[in-house]
């Protein structure tokens, strides 16, 4: 096994990488869908953060599927257990089995409201420089929006990775296959690039990924995908245009 957390920048013995990437199977055929289309992306010099800001991706957290609920709520309610919400959206409480860590955090609405974030698992900076920077309005509101590409965790770790990509910030190391197959997919879903630092460090990754045979044994990213790509294939099929989630 090669799965190494270069979070901490510390080694694992094998058997220790073998119980930590088990803690959050992937599916084979999502394994071997990520291992192509890794080696599909177009591999780039990092760009410049040049004109980026946060407002270049429209309204925070948009209610872009019109249910009544901005995004950072759906989030919550599909991250947290235990959840408690008001009017059947805004999440008042709730609990996170954080992936990034290992750890549970509690959430409850308030002062402490920062304690749970919302991370964009290709961050938004590092999406400007691999190609965002060219998109249109739409296309930018709809990636960060993108529930494929969000996940509740812990103020600190979504602190500590800040506009990293994967060859300077990692999970712990059980869920690093799964998160290095979201950003893939994203990736891909939406034709950004990776660096090749980048690129070898997800190789690395995926080469220690554990799998199941059974679609319903693994974790995600076998249940969600990328709107853009729904809405790039609908549309290219002559069907009507998907709504975005």
């Amino acid at each position: 096994m090669l799965v190494v957390c270069l979070a901490v920048g510390l080694g694992l013995p094998w058997w220790g990488q073998e119980r930590t990437a088990g803690q959050y199977p992937v599916s084979a055929q999502d394994l071997a869908d990520g291992r192509a289309a890794l080696e599909g992306l177009e591999v780039a010099p990092r760009g410049v953060r040049e004109g980026y800001s946060r407002a270049q991706f429209g309204q925070a957290w948009a209610d872009t599927d019109g249910n009544g609920c901005d995004t950072r709520n759906d989030v919550l309610a599909r991250d947290l257990s235990d959840v408690v919400t008001r009017d059947g959206c805004v999440v008042l409480r709730g609990t996170l089995d954080d992936p990034y860590t290992g750890d549970q955090v509690a959430f409850v609405r308030g002062v402490h409201s920062a304690d749970v974030q919302v991370d964009h698992v290709v961050a938004l900076s590092d999406a400007w420089r691999k190609g965002a920077d060219q998109w249109d309005p739409a296309r930018r509101l709809a990636f960060a929006n993108d529930l494929a590409n969000l996940q509740a965790t812990s103020a600190q770790a979504n602190q500590d990775k800040g506009s990293s990509d994967a060859s300077a910030w990692l999970p712990q190391p059980g869920y690093q296959c799964v998160y290095v197959l979201v950003q893939v997919r994203v990736k891909a879903a939406y034709g950004l690039s990776v660096t090749r630092a980048e690129k070898s460090a997800m190789s690395k990754v995926l080469r220690g990924c554990r799998t199941v045979s059974s679609p319903e044994g693994a974790r995600p990213p076998t249940h969600q995908r990328p709107v853009w790509a729904t809405r790039q294939r609908t549309n290219a099929s002559g069907g009507r245009r998907c709504q975005w989630r």
